[in-house]
């Protein structure tokens, strides 16, 4: 019932957020707007201020704002309508919803950075055979300070700090042992490894594993601002480069994609774990959220940047059939790409238990 609700509360933030984008930017751009929703189905809550109605829906799976004028059949030229504004403007309008999820995912992030996160520490907790750490004379319990004289606090500086020379045969480490301060030359070995995208990649190692050590990571207010940036430039990187191996093929929908039901679960699994978890789930949510809907598919926010393109060049907008037209394949094709990702989602959570029940 918790994870429920938590799941619930994390899709209306980030609907509302989105959406609020959207309504702030065209209110400041002199654009009517008539109602703001939340959810679709049976209107549950609704209440009138000024020109907007505001309405909460029975099923909190979406969101819409919508405007005077945003129908090239319903626009009457009036000056306060959507479709009166300049291209530019619309421009505006169009992504301010995906840039505030966006900066949702970002503050978010930081956040993490400011109140602290676990991590596991730098403690050596065994070595694996063949591997430089082990040749060393590396031994379980020893403490790394540092990689060629640059501090880690934790396992994921040292990672990152042992990839940064992986161009060299050797790196120097500087660790504790009993109290007393060492600096070894370990050597450096290569290994294929499978990444998050699953793709085949190299990496660098010395040949050590953590020791079951977790300590709390905070920093300062100007340092996370910089770390929360690191890591939203990363996740869109990561991100991006999903959706170009899913549409050439190099990985499934299967394996990349999650719908309601599996992001359910993770909110679910996250819960669990403590609010950091649940944090960082709402950011890397948020910016997925803002990815998505730049895609340039018709019915999403891109798809209307994609038509305003055609707009600049034609020097006119497209007739309001063609945009019905598209409007509806669009629609299509998100509904289409709903059933099959919640398909999957159903396969990956109960596909065992499904074979099964269908073997009895």
């Amino acid at each position: 019932m918790i994870a429920t609700l938590i799941f619930i509360l994390i899709l209306s933030l980030l609907i509302v957020v989105h959406e609020f984008g959207h309504f702030i930017v065209a209110i400041k751009n002199g654009v009517r707007v008539e109602k703001f929703s939340l959810g679709f189905g049976k209107r549950l809550y609704s209440r009138k201020k000024g020109h907007t109605e505001y309405c909460l829906n029975l099923i909190p799976l979406g969101g819409y704002v919508k405007m005077a004028g945003d129908n090239l059949e319903e626009c009457k030229g009036k000056s306060d309508e959507y479709f009166s504004k300049p291209p530019g403007k619309r421009f505006q309008i169009i992504v301010s919803g995906a840039l505030l999820n966006y900066l949702l995912g970002f503050v978010f992030f930081w956040l993490i950075f400011c109140i602290g996160y676990p991590a596991l520490t730098t403690k050596i907790g065994g070595l694996v055979e063949g591997f430089g750490a082990q040749s060393a004379g590396l031994i379980p319990g020893d403490q790394i300070r540092a990689v060629e004289g640059r501090k880690v606090d934790n396992w994921n500086d040292l990672q990152r700090e042992i990839q940064r020379n992986s161009s060299a045969s050797s790196v120097n480490i500087m660790l504790s042992r009993e109290g007393k301060e060492l600096e070894v030359a370990v050597p450096l070995k290569e290994k294929s490894a499978v990444d998050d995208l699953g793709q085949k990649r190299s990496l660098t190692l010395i040949g050590i594993t953590p020791f079951d050590e977790v300590a709390q990571v905070r920093h300062g207010p100007i340092a996370s601002i910089f770390l929360a940036g690191q890591k939203t430039l990363e996740l869109t990187i990561t991100t991006y480069k999903g959706l170009w191996f899913l549409a050439t093929g190099r990985i499934s929908m299967r394996e990349s994609m999650a719908g309601p039901l599996e992001i359910f679960f993770m909110t679910s699994r996250a819960a669990s774990l403590g609010l950091v978890a649940v944090l960082h789930l709402i950011a890397a949510l948020s910016i997925s959220l803002a990815i998505f809907n730049l895609l340039p598919v018709p019915v999403l926010d891109g798809g209307h940047v994609l038509l305003l393109g055609i707009e600049k060049v034609r020097g006119k907008p497209i007739s309001a059939g063609v945009e019905r037209i598209l409007t509806n394949i669009g629609f299509s094709l998100l509904l289409t790409l709903v059933v099959l990702v919640t398909y999957n989602d159903i396969l990956r959570r109960f596909g065992e238990n499904i074979g099964k029940f269908i073997a009895k």
